[in-house]
């Protein structure tokens, strides 16, 4: 069974990733779990693919669990460069120095 998509539970998502510090990275599997649905981390992206529409959220500092970028995201790198995040090569964020520890 699916998990039924509320405002309630979009906003539970963007304010997590809304705490995410500049310089900082989160999985979406960490954000998934930090809002208590541990196997929902496609649902965190999805809603992450439609968080314009809610407001500004530093979405771009949310990556995969090995770091890899987004991969419709284009600017997330420079976004992420900007903020001094390390990466271990050229699509994936060193989660070991930049992993948000919340």
């Amino acid at each position: 069974m699916s998990p039924i998509l509320t405002e309630d539970l979009i906003y539970q998502i963007l304010s997590v990733v809304e705490e995410i510090p500049e310089g900082k990275v989160a999985s979406y599997g960490q954000i998934a779990r930090l809002i208590g649905r541990d196997r929902n981390a496609r649902l965190v992206g999805k809603v992450l693919s439609m968080a314009e529409y809610y407001g500004q959220y530093p979405c771009h500092r949310v990556v995969n669990h090995g770091g890899r970028l987004a991969p419709h995201f284009p600017e997330q790198k420079a976004l992420l460069l900007e903020e001094q995040v390390e990466f271990r090569d050229d699509t994936h964020v060193n989660m070991k120095k930049c992993q948000w520890d919340c």
